[in-house]
């Protein structure tokens, strides 16, 4: 198992049950889609990454300022 991996697992342990349940159903669709060659975006996810694209294409950012105050806020 490569570091990054080993890192963020000790970091999901510590994590509430529901968010290690969350990263475990992620871990697993990845690991699933591997297989397969093919990582499939769950649909619910497919209107946030579009509207990102949207915004992306407009050139339309975060500002430093903005990523690290989200990187600040603790998970819910």
């Amino acid at each position: 198992m490569i570091k990054v991996l080993e890192q963020a697992i000790e970091k999901i342990k510590k994590l509430p049950q529901d968010q290690q349940a969350y990263a475990a159903e992620l871990l697993e669709q990845i690991a699933a889609d591997a297989e397969q060659g093919v990582f499939e975006i769950p649909d619910e996810h497919m209107p946030a990454i579009v509207e990102g694209l949207a915004q992306a294409e407009r050139g339309e950012f975060a500002t430093d300022e903005e990523v690290d105050a989200v990187l600040r806020k603790p998970w819910r």
